[in-house]
């Protein structure tokens, strides 16, 4: 994203945490509609290293190996991405035992991906316990800080820093140091992801897309110096941040061959209009084999960027 992090920050605070002066809609009431799309529950994420990366995750954030596995056809089917079948996955958690899973799925990144130049998931923000003591101990790690701890100007209980995992993936990562109706506070040093990040072509269009597809209501669009943002609020402390793609040239994020999208590839979230949505399911909703809530029905749609969504059942 072309904005810091910290403008970022304040602005989807500015948006949805703290509302001003009648401007902004009030977050209880929001939710007291009780939109379709609830929680997130894991991101999959694609890797050529699963080995550099369970190491990674489990030494330096205390995540936990829930499973290791190949993926079942099904799986790989219900995702659109037949080439997937029998790749090597695993799927961490955080040490707390909270219900949020980290999926890694191998595949290969082409040399020249940047997902600054593609619409799409692009960033998990992650709850976390102390950040300063998370910066010290990423210093020498592979996990390569992009930005230092720092307050959020005028939200003293936000303290936040940036990494670059050693997928590559972005992650935010982020010390809710006071409890909150709409946060989620870790329970572990490092706890969830509570913040999917995505850019879009269109974002009004993408905040329209929330409203009328699961009910959602999006927070008023924040226009910061760098970029245009706004918030979709979710269930159980979640929240899906909605950026406008900035610049000429955008566009869907390119599956590999019939793989996942590089990156970042997929978000799955609770949804309690299952059935509702299932003209816009890719292919036939599947028993969920793997974390999160196995043995339920999941199915993957697109969104407006073209980002994959897993949805459950719930």
């Amino acid at each position: 994203m072309s904005a810091t992090r910290r403008e970022i920050l304040k602005g989807a605070a500015a948006s949805v945490l703290l509302p001003l002066a009648g401007r902004i809609p009030d977050v209880m009431a929001q939710e007291k509609s009780s939109p379709a799309l609830g929680a997130i529950r894991a991101v999959t994420i694609t890797a050529t290293d699963l080995r550099a990366v369970e190491t990674a995750w489990v030494k330096f954030m205390g995540y936990r190996l829930i499973r290791r596995g190949k993926l079942s056809s099904g799986t790989a089917e219900s995702w659109g991405a037949p080439a997937l079948k029998g790749k090597p996955y695993i799927i961490l958690g955080p040490e707390s035992g909270e219900e949020f899973y980290l999926r890694f799925v191998e595949q290969a990144t082409p040399a020249d991906y940047d997902a600054s130049q593609s619409w799409g998931w692009n960033a998990t923000e992650i709850t976390v316990q102390n950040t300063p003591e998370l910066y010290e101990r990423l210093k020498d790690s592979p996990f390569k800080v992009r930005r230092p701890p720092a307050e959020v100007p005028t939200y003293p209980y936000l303290l936040a820093m940036g990494a670059i995992g050693p997928a590559g993936e972005r992650l935010n990562l982020t010390w809710i140091k006071e409890k909150r109706p709409d946060l989620a506070v870790a329970e572990s040093f490092v706890g969830r992801c509570f913040i999917t990040v995505e850019t879009v072509p269109d974002l009004p269009g993408a905040l329209d897309y929330y409203r009328k597809t699961f009910g959602s209501n999006p927070s008023p669009i924040r226009k910061l110096p760098s970029i245009d943002l706004a918030v979709v609020p979710l269930t159980d402390g979640c929240k899906i941040e909605v950026d406008q793609y900035k610049g000429a040239g955008g566009k869907p994020r390119e599956r590999i061959g019939q793989g996942l999208p590089p990156g970042l590839a997929m978000v799955t979230f609770e949804c309690s209009a299952f059935d509702s949505r299932q003209k816009d399911f890719i292919s036939r909703p599947t028993k969920n084999a793997i974390e999160p809530f196995r043995n339920r029905r999941s199915a993957v749609m697109a969104g407006i960027g073209g980002e994959l969504m897993e949805l459950i059942e719930v």
